[in-house]
């Protein structure tokens, strides 16, 4: 097992890796930005380094100040955790590199599946059904694209390549917009993620987002945990999540989840990642692979019992995996709402102090957050506060204790969207099940 790591992100998940590091006996090394010198997993963590002032790309995003902070320290292993970083190929590549373990995936896999098109040819490759669309896109291709929007339908979608999180994206509906579209699509993706390149697939009107979550040891071993229903989004940000999917049966579990076994197997996959869908009439269509660990894995691990922070650990240090898919057994159902420091119905960013945070309790209640009374949101990161997991024997149980627990946090100083929680989860859409990814948005009066 590795014996020193440093971790390399800030709030719940970084005490969550710090937590897990705990268990195993692994040294932990806090890398930590200026405005975060009092978060929980810097107080106890057995080393600490300020990376930088607070802004992301002097600190979080700062990869040699990273990288130095685990040469003066002695780690041996860098664990990204989410977001920043953790989906960068040449950060992968500059940590291995300079001689340290990074805890995810080979850089060239990275890469593979961080441009949308080589992802989505990787995994036709594969046997793993996709939404019918095109490849790169050229703009002076204007009489091709037009016939492969005819083919596939009106509407269609032009997404970038190297797009994620909703952006970069624009649907079309008319052939007179069309080749606009893909103009601004480029210009924008060319902007933002420093690739132009865009491509085409047809527009699902009312999926469900299912995804698939893969451990894979880099030693030909692979196995799926089941799927989440991740489909209550805002603006493409994911809001409440749960395990398993409602309506999806064991034995299409089973079939899709090999699938995506199959997929690792044939691509090199080292590590845990999730294969995410678009589910509509039945039918599942891969749009990307998240090569990292991801906000709602709680959900499967109260549903498998298996850490999957302790897995990523044990296959950086090069362990096999420790179960065969026979032994991966889903009990139970749980539900995870994310708490953010937002307005409820504005959805307005509110840093400030935490005058008091009582997080709720009871039977099968989890909460991962790095509050407590007196902490000050800063503004420059991410709004995520806490994540609530609910688990029951059936999926009503599971929402009965979330309703509970929800009615139980006190978090006062600033604004959170427990009231939007709280909402959603008296709708009778929500606790029928199978909402699809525009439900809530539609609901709020967004769209």
């Amino acid at each position: 097992m590795l014996d020193k790591v440093l971790i390399a992100n800030r709030g719940e998940i970084a005490l969550r890796v710090l937590r897990a590091c705990r268990e195993l006996g692994i040294k932990s090394v806090a890398a930590y930005s200026a405005a975060d010198a009092n978060l929980k997993h810097v107080l106890l963590a057995d080393e600490t380094v300020c990376i930088g002032p607070a802004p992301s790309q002097d600190s979080y995003l700062n990869m040699p100040s990273i990288i130095a902070a685990a040469e003066v320290t002695d780690a041996v292993a860098i664990h990204p955790g989410y977001g920043f970083l953790a989906e960068n190929a040449d950060f992968a590549e500059q940590v291995e590199e300079s001689g340290f373990v990074f805890i995810g995936p080979k850089a060239e896999t990275i890469r593979l599946m961080g441009d949308k098109v080589s992802a989505i040819e990787a995994m036709r490759k594969a046997g793993v059904p996709c939404v019918p669309g095109t490849g790169a896109l050229k703009l002076e291709d204007a009489d091709e694209h037009m016939r492969n929007a005819r083919e596939l339908g009106y509407p269609v979608i032009i997404k970038a390549a190297g797009g994620g999180g909703g952006r970069g994206m624009r649907v079309v509906h008319s052939e007179a917009a069309l080749l606009n579209a893909i103009t601004i699509t480029q210009t924008e993706a060319r902007a933002a993620f420093g690739n132009d390149q865009v491509y085409m697939e047809k527009y699902l009107e009312r999926p469900r987002h299912i995804e698939f979550q893969v451990l894979a040891d880099g030693h030909g071993n692979a196995i799926h945990l089941g799927e989440r229903d991740c489909s209550m989004q805002r603006r493409h940000q994911k809001v409440v999540e749960e395990a398993p999917a409602p309506g999806i049966t064991p034995e299409v579990r089973a079939q899709m989840g090999m699938r995506c076994v199959d997929a690792c197997r044939q691509i090199g996959y080292r590590g845990a990642g999730t294969f995410e869908f678009l589910y509509e009439d039945g039918e599942f269509h891969f749009i990307e692979m998240n090569t990292r660990i991801q906000v709602e894995h709680p959900v499967t691990e109260m549903v498998t019992g298996i850490d999957i922070i302790k897995a990523q650990l044990a296959i950086a240090a090069g362990d096999p995996l420790p179960w065969s898919q026979d032994e991966i057994m889903v009990s139970g159902h749980a539900i995870e709402c994310r708490i953010n420091a937002e307005h409820p119905t504005t959805f307005m960013p509110s840093p400030g102090t935490v005058s008091l945070w009582h997080p709720p309790g009871g039977p099968g209640i989890r909460v991962d957050s790095h509050v407590y009374t007196g902490y000050k949101v800063p503004p420059h990161y991410d709004s995520l506060l806490a994540k609530i997991i609910a688990h029951g024997d059936e999926r009503p149980s599971a929402i009965a204790r979330m309703t509970s627990a929800l009615g139980e946090i006190v978090l006062d100083g600033i604004h959170t969207n427990v009231p939007l929680h709280q909402e959603i989860f008296q709708h009778s859409a929500f606790k029928t099940g199978g909402t699809d990814i525009h439900y809530l948005e539609k609901r709020l009066g967004l769209k």
